[in-house]
């Protein structure tokens, strides 16, 4: 006997079969549905501890089962707790760190994360020739519109951009290295 068929005498005769058709599919159950969803949404906005009940409010699910997915959150690292009256819980930003670089291994050959690299940080170069700074946070957003005669959205969105090419340096670098060190600066470009 096949383990999904029904036996003739499973049922005694007073109770109707289940409908099959009134149960979740198994790819939604897997999924886990719009709650994980909105869950790892406000998950993933989560700039410091916050309360579980917040979080629940804010995915719009009651407080038992935020506290569940949370806690599977935390498992997996994709949160912190901090333990205490009451629990809170925040966004681990290594855990998504690593997952963004993960990605980029996933979908670029090592040639192409090296030409990309390359290519922020030539980038990157140019804004510092600009600016005359290392970094977007040596920079005042007041003196750049005025030596730069740029208007201040210009002169912000240069060295937001500048601040993004930095981040993304950084990122491709790490995807570059067989052992990625959190927060590491970009090397030398071997091409």
């Amino acid at each position: 006997m096949d383990l999904t068929d029904v036996p003739d005498d499973a049922y005694d005769g007073e109770e109707s079969p289940p409908d099959l058709d009134a149960f979740e599919s198994p790819d939604s159950l897997l999924e886990g549905g719009a709650i994980r969803e909105r869950l790892l949404d406000v998950v993933v906005g989560l700039r410091t501890p916050t309360k579980v009940s917040t979080i629940a409010e804010r995915a719009d699910c009651d407080t038992e089962t935020a506290r569940d997915y949370l806690e599977w959150f935390d498992e997996m690292g994709m949160v912190q707790r901090h333990d205490g009256r009451p629990v809170r819980y925040e966004r681990n930003d290594a855990y998504f760190q690593w997952r963004r670089i993960d990605r980029i291994r996933e979908e670029y050959s090592e040639q192409e994360i090296v030409d990309a690299l390359g290519d922020t940080l030539e980038r990157i170069e140019d804004y510092r020739a600009q600016f005359d700074a290392t970094h977007p946070d040596e920079v005042s957003l007041v003196d750049a519109t005025q030596e730069q005669n740029l208007s201040t959205e210009a002169a912000w969105e240069a060295l937001s951009e500048w601040e993004t090419l930095e981040q993304r340096a950084a990122l491709l670098d790490a995807a570059r290295q067989k052992d990625p060190v959190s927060g590491s600066k970009p090397g030398p470009v071997d091409a």
